[in-house]
């Protein structure tokens, strides 16, 4: 026969549980114990019950109606007998009740447990509260980052400012951006350690893009940068064996979307070093060659989409479809995560896109026209109404100026460099060819998917640029050989 339980064993139980399990724990224990329901109820509030575990989903009428008695009576516990049950209440906190439904004849011991049991309840669902309230702080911070890290992207420097100002630290201009990626499990480390090496000057938001990744951005002061050292960077690697590290070069604050292209070719980089760390090598720059020849053609180029009216108020209007067009020319189908919309008004947006604009951005070629025309050109409000220039040239004449042909042949030349892998120039205007796409490229390399993609992963060891992932440098691959082939 067992031994009865003592009053000590009880309130020992009582703790235990409150302090491993929290309040769910404890109130289903007290359940089992007492042979009945019991639950955290709110007078005149049916479904705010802390253990809603009856068939209905939530507290028995009889707790509710106590809790209601409870209150109106100013009383801090309470018994009211039914029909073959018994409710036991104690007064809790903010207008809470704990309650027992128990079938009669209840435990004796039931009214004494449940006096026990009612502070350290009091107390855990106060900590469950306070818990709850700093998750949400932490969402509220974390998605108030992310946005500025979007307006940041599409140019909207002063509204980012704005929103930045209620987060610390103030956002760092001239910076270098790092993107780090390493398991999910390990960014909150990563961003702790981040901060301390910086002296908390970082400014560090998790990519929306990719999940495995942290944008930093870092005042340009903050560490001693050279080629060959960078301190953050080796100590973010020295925090785990999976953890890669890329680096922009120093840019304003202004040119934040060229130093997260530049940290994210980088990381391309970091993934075949032993050090697990890169820095953005030195090369000619797409935007600076082509700025005096092509601000023209970008003008008239995206001129329909800076003038776009839309037709509803709620509809995007031409800066948000710039800023939805540079998403998806970076990131694809992963541009749903950046702009949060659905994959469905994504589509919508870039088909709209394509027909304001008269491209089919399925064509590589288009992309790539488009990509660069974004890259001359500032952002424009809603219905701009910016007018296209007069006679502006078309793309084959601004890549026939000579800046864009020696830009070509540098950007080329490590294609067939001493360096370059066997067929690698045909590789990559193969590839090209087939509007990047790795399986008709395969096809007509005489090769298999896999060892395509291996052909290209070395050729970006070779450029120090991403090419399989985005953002990519294929739309100036095309670029420069559309450059090259007008120059011949």
């Amino acid at each position: 026969m067992n031994a009865p339980v003592s009053r000590s064993d009880d309130v020992l139980k009582v703790h235990r549980l409150a302090h491993t399990g929290g309040s769910a724990a404890l109130l289903e224990w007290l359940a089992a114990r007492l042979g009945g329901w019991t639950g955290v109820v709110r007078a005149g509030d049916p479904g705010a019950g802390g253990a809603d575990r009856d068939q209905a989903g939530g507290a028995p009428e009889a707790a509710v109606r106590g809790a209601a008695e409870l209150s109106a009576r100013g009383v801090r516990s309470a018994v009211l007998h039914g029909d073959g049950s018994a409710t036991l209440l104690f007064a809790l906190d903010a207008g809470r009740a704990l309650a027992a439904v128990l079938p009669l004849p209840h435990p004796a011991e039931a009214p004494t447990l449940l006096a026990d049991a009612a502070v350290p309840l009091a107390l855990v669902l106060r900590a469950e509260e306070a818990e709850r309230r700093e998750e949400r702080a932490a969402i509220a911070e974390a998605r108030a980052r992310e946005a500025v890290l979007r307006l940041l992207m599409s140019g909207q420097l002063s509204t980012a400012h704005q929103i930045a100002e209620a987060l610390r630290p103030p956002l760092p201009d001239p910076m270098r951006i790092y993107v780090a990626e390493c398991r999910t499990g390990r960014l909150s480390e990563v961003a702790r350690l981040c901060r301390e090496v910086t002296g908390g000057r970082a400014w560090v938001v998790r990519c929306p893009v990719y999940v495995r990744h942290l944008v930093i951005l870092v005042p340009a002061d903050a560490a001693a940068v050279s080629a060959d050292h960078d301190p953050l960077a080796g100590a973010l690697t020295a925090t785990a064996p999976d953890c890669t590290v890329g680096v922009s070069g120093e840019l304003a604050l202004g040119q934040a979307p060229t130093a997260y292209t530049q940290a994210f070719h980088a990381l391309a980089v970091a993934r075949g070093r032993e050090e697990r760390h890169a820095r953005f090598g030195p090369g000619p720059e797409l935007a600076l060659a082509a700025h005096e020849a092509g601000a023209d053609w970008a003008g008239a180029l995206l001129a329909p989409l800076h003038a776009y009216e839309p037709r509803r108020p709620q509809d995007p209007g031409g800066q948000e479809l710039r800023d939805t067009a540079h998403a998806w020319l970076n990131f694809g189908a992963h541009a749903t995560r950046l702009l949060r919309v659905h994959r469905n008004t994504l589509a919508a947006r870039v088909r709209l896109v394509e027909t304001l604009l008269g491209l089919d951005l399925g064509r590589l070629g288009d992309q790539a026209a488009l990509s660069l025309a974004l890259r001359l050109t500032p952002g424009a409000g809603r219905g701009s109404g910016t007018a296209a220039p007069a006679a502006a040239p078309g793309l084959d004449a601004v890549l026939r100026d000579p800046r864009l042909t020696e830009w070509a042949r540098a950007h080329l030349s490590r294609l067939s460099g001493p360096d370059a892998p066997a067929g690698a120039r045909t590789t990559v205007r193969t590839w090209l060819e087939h509007d990047a796409r790795l399986v008709p490229a395969a096809a007509a390399l005489g090769v298999s998917v896999p060892g395509a993609r291996k052909r290209l992963a070395r050729i970006e060891s070779l450029l120090e640029r991403s090419l399989l992932q985005s953002p990519s440098v294929r739309y100036d691959l095309w670029l420069a050989h559309r450059a090259e082939e007008l120059a011949g």
